[in-house]
């Protein structure tokens, strides 16, 4: 028998990287897993990875009306939700004097309105001692050239957990923040490429992370998993790192 053996989950970004591993994760200790993500072919891959206890809905956490779909295809096939990793989310590289409107509206679209809905409308299907979690960074509790929207963003997400923590007192609903630090995900290593700079930058980050590596997405996904189980009853609005150390010393 899994940690999540019965329970059914729903993992946003879940096609590739930190969502992708999660994902996997949860299946193996037993959960009913629905994956979201907007391109098709990344969605249809995954799913075929991950099995017959996954399914795979396609959208952008940004429209509320996928969100919507989301959650009405989860309400008529399962009837609830036992876990939600509201994971999905992008940032972009501009230093000061370089952001624009359009860059700015983006990141804030999907990482804060689209993390907001995500877990508002998941509420009424989320049962007593269900485990949300949140997405954070560790850009959110440092400073990070060229990045101060997306720092900002997650910085959000850690104040949504402490707040909703709050408001979800006496529902038996815990929240908490997954902190990944440098991971070997295709959104890290396709990002950092684009900048011309992508191998000193990543030699920099494990420079500055004391296990002295980046991290795996399996990782990570073992900590959801974690989060995701009753092995973290008595966790709710709290931050657990994993980062290599990188945002500790």
């Amino acid at each position: 028998m899994g940690k999540l053996q019965g329970k059914i989950a729903v993992v946003t970004g879940g096609t590739t990287g930190i969502g992708l591993a999660s994902a996997k994760r949860f299946v193996a200790e037993g959960a009913f897993v629905y994956i979201f993500g907007r391109r098709k072919d990344a969605l249809d891959a995954a799913v075929a990875e991950l099995g017959q206890n996954a399914r795979g809905v396609q959208g952008d956490i940004s429209k509320l009306e996928d969100l919507d779909r989301l959650f009405e295809a989860v309400k008529a096939e399962k009837g609830s939700i036992d876990v939600l990793f509201a994971n999905a989310g992008l940032g972009n590289l501009a230093p000061l004097g370089a952001i624009t409107p359009e860059a700015f509206d983006q990141v804030f679209d999907v990482n804060v309105k689209g993390t907001l809905f995500t877990v508002q409308k998941a509420l009424p299907l989320l049962n007593a001692g269900s485990s949300i979690i949140l997405t954070g960074s560790t850009t959110g509790v440092m400073g990070t050239p060229a990045f101060s929207v997306y720092s900002a963003s997650k910085a959000a997400i850690r104040n949504f957990a402490r707040s909703w923590a709050q408001d979800l007192r006496g529902t038996g609903i815990r929240i908490n923040v997954l902190v990944p630090g440098p991971t070997e995900t295709e959104a890290l290593i396709d990002g950092f490429a684009q900048t011309g700079m992508g191998d000193a930058i990543i030699a920099g980050l494990i420079q500055g992370t004391p296990i002295g590596r980046l991290g795996d997405p399996a990782e990570t996904g073992a900590v959801a998993a974690f989060l995701a189980s009753d092995d973290s009853s008595f966790m709710t609005g709290s931050e657990i790192f994993v980062d290599g150390g990188h945002a500790q010393i």
